[in-house]
């Protein structure tokens, strides 16, 4: 495979002299092609709430960058799988529900067991040296944190490294994540590449300038951001008198290599950010809150929840029209800000490490 990148543009960079990734790194499906097997495949991705599978036979369809995958609840605990049959690709479900008892593909009918064993294999039966007993589903690494799902395909980094210290610093807070339950799913598709809106997630430098509704919620002064080996967090007080968040703090969690938490007091809204087909990103969207029904509560989750569509769409302008500047030929890297942009950095030396790996390979 010929890489889309010199050994040079992916050596690291100390933050105080850092630049951004070059133009080119944000297009092109051989940079897309590399990150499926690079990125995608060796690290946890945020799936769910463990609420979407509380029941034996829960059961949540997701991706895991391009990946179709499935999550179960079991008896014998969660479970993932990819969610492609072993015969033609076919799909095994294809929206999440309950009360499941076997996976049946719905291209030829092939069943499997919730172990990922196959089950059955409909007209097979001429098929000469056809074993069932050899054929599963391949299956994910499955861990729970917080309330939450992570799944990973191969080979991820220690989840206790990967999660290191966001129990701590949730509990100092008064966050109990768990405790919350989905109060709305959405997605956005965008014509950008992923890394453009995760690089614009994590940093507030262009808060005052493109967000001024929530530049009046935050406290820009004292807007920070902490570091930590597979995640950032960016913090900030809260004007709770201006808007729908409340007082406290907002802590904005990325956690290798698309997962996002954003929390506030009594909510969580979790992103994940999936590559799509000719350089285009998915931002899905799940809005957790308190089991709270009256009427206060209501109108402070659609007060929430419209705030959001006004931040979303401000970000979606800004990104757009940032991939029109890096797809122009004009761009090359610029220097990043160490106070303002050391999430960027981190992010991106995250993502220059396992480029090099794919070199090394």
């Amino acid at each position: 495979m010929t890489l889309p990148f010199a050994a040079a543009e992916v050596a690291s960079q100390p933050l105080a002299t850092a630049f951004a990734l070059p133009a080119h790194f944000y297009s092109g499906e051989a940079v897309a092609k590399l990150e499926q097997s690079a990125v995608f495949k060796r690290h946890w991705q945020l799936v769910c709430h463990v609420s979407e599978l509380a029941d034996e036979g829960d059961y949540v369809v997701a991706t895991l960058g391009i990946l179709p995958v499935i999550l179960i609840r079991t008896g014998a605990g969660l479970r993932g799988f990819h969610n492609v049959c072993r015969h033609r690709a076919g799909p095994l479900a294809e929206c999440s529900g309950k009360s499941l008892r076997q996976l049946r593909c719905r291209y030829h009918g092939w069943t499997y067991n919730l172990d990922g064993s196959l089950r059955a294999a409909t007209e097979m039966k001429d098929a000469q040296d056809f074993d069932i007993a050899g054929i599963r589903l391949p299956e994910l690494i499955v861990r729970e944190f917080e309330g939450l799902v992570f799944a990973a395909a191969e080979s991820p980094p220690p989840f206790e490294d990967y999660v290191e210290g966001i129990a701590a610093r949730l509990a100092q807070a008064g966050h109990r994540l768990a405790d919350l339950r989905l109060h709305r799913h959405l997605h956005y598709d965008l014509d950008c590449n992923w890394k453009n809106y995760l690089d614009n997630y994590l940093e507030g430098y262009h808060v005052p300038h493109v967000h001024p509704a929530l530049n009046q919620l935050l406290d820009y002064r004292n807007y920070a951001i902490d570091v930590a080996a597979w995640h950032s967090v960016q913090h900030s007080p809260l004007d709770g008198a201006a808007g729908p968040y409340g007082s406290g703090e907002a802590l904005y969690y990325f956690l290798y290599p698309n997962s996002m938490l954003n929390i506030t007091d009594g909510r969580l809204q979790a992103n994940r950010v999936l590559p799509l087909a000719n350089n285009r990103c998915r931002i899905e969207f799940d809005f957790y809150y308190a089991d709270n029904g009256d009427a206060e509560a209501l109108a402070r989750r659609q007060r929430d929840l419209d705030f959001s569509d006004t931040v979303q769409a401000e970000d979606a302008r800004i990104c757009l029209d940032v991939q029109r500047g890096l797809d122009s030929g004009s761009y090359t890297a610029g220097r990043l800000n160490p106070l303002r942009e050391n999430a960027v950095h981190h992010f991106q030396e995250r993502l220059r490490e396992d480029y090099r790996r794919a070199l090394a390979e």
